[in-house]
């Protein structure tokens, strides 16, 4: 299967065409929306579902060094992608010092919807990954925003303050450790792993059935999102910026695919990590960095990783990643 069967199995998947449809609603101004509760809900079983599955998956496998090696890989690589983002930033746009680190700590994070999209774009390539990539994607959400502390210097600009720092940095801490999103993307993950098959039997309806249906729905509202984000915010994306939101996943891509090869991967997880290396996140560090980079303009960050990463990366990224972990671990055809 080419590149170009990948992408086309891919554009005409109903998820990917609902995220277009929303993005075309928000270019046309169509009041269309979805409820805030209903789009919270559907997050919420989303990253249930994903969590449960892959934990269900794990434990009917063997517990082995590509586990442990592939989450070590996605560790390193959310704690050096925010510096190789930064330095990018630094040398190819005017943004000051606390936004650069502020964006980077969204390149070197992860995207849960971009996740749950590539497991979901897996299975309809047909290339599905292990179940244990949850874990991984779970352990690649921290580590960026710790890098991105480092990198603006926080420590220095809290020099009058070290107490009031210290309590920050706790505050951050406890902020990416309370996420909604990791909280219950691990205990899903680990009920599905305790139960195992006979527990993804009792619930495969409600997992199982009705999971593309609610994906769909998921996908409307975020193009809905990202149409209405860019339309609002697109005079501080500098074509600078707009270029570092599409070659930074590329870049970031290209880094999974070499920590995976190490890690041994198959072309599934590999593809999976892939796409987590090239996604960019727009909840879980926005949320701690209000705490953290208060200086820090939201309006850049988030409106290019929401705006242009992610359709990016549903759009053309996803298909891409898959074929280069086809085509490298001799499963492409």
């Amino acid at each position: 299967m080419d590149i170009f069967t990948l992408a086309e199995a891919n554009l005409i998947s109903p998820p990917i065409l609902f995220f277009v449809l929303g993005l075309i609603a928000a270019f046309v101004r169509s009041d269309l929306s979805i409820p805030e509760a209903i789009a919270k809900a559907l997050s919420l079983y989303l990253v249930m579902a994903i969590g449960f599955k892959g934990g269900a998956e794990m434990a009917v496998g063997d517990l082995n060094w590509s586990v442990g090696g592939a989450i070590l890989s996605g560790i390193v690589l959310s704690a050096l992608l925010p510096v190789l983002g930064f330095g990018l930033l630094m040398l190819t746009t005017k943004v000051g010092r606390i936004d650069a680190a502020a964006i980077a700590a969204h390149y070197g994070s992860i995207s849960i919807v971009t996740f749950i999209a590539a497991s979901d774009a897996a299975r309809f390539l047909e290339t599905p990954g292990e179940g244990f990539m949850v874990a991984v994607a779970a352990a690649m959400e921290a580590p960026a925003i710790v890098t991105a502390l480092i990198l603006a210097g926080s420590a220095a600009r809290a020099s009058n303050g070290g107490e009031g720092h210290a309590e920050s940095r706790l505050s951050v801490l406890k902020e990416i450790a309370a996420n909604g999103s990791i909280v219950l993307l691990i205990g899903a993950f680990f009920i599905g792993w305790m139960t195992g098959p006979r527990g993804m039997t009792a619930v495969a309806p409600f997992f199982n059935d009705i999971f593309r249906g609610v994906l769909c729905l998921f996908l409307l509202d975020m193009g809905l999102v990202a149409g209405r984000g860019l339309l609002r915010n697109w005079r501080v994306l500098k074509p600078g910026v707009i270029g570092f939101g599409l070659y930074m996943p590329l870049i970031g891509a290209l880094a999974g695919l070499g920590t995976g090869l190490l890690a041994g991967l198959d072309a599934g997880s590999l593809g999976l990590l892939m796409t987590l290396a090239a996604s960019a996140s727009y909840i879980a560090v926005p949320a701690a960095l209000r705490l953290a980079l208060p200086e820090a303009r939201p309006a850049i960050s988030l409106t290019l990783a929401l705006g242009i990463t992610f359709p990016f990366n549903l759009v053309a990224g996803i298909p891409l990643y898959f074929w280069i972990a086809r085509l490298v671990t001799g499963t492409g055809g």
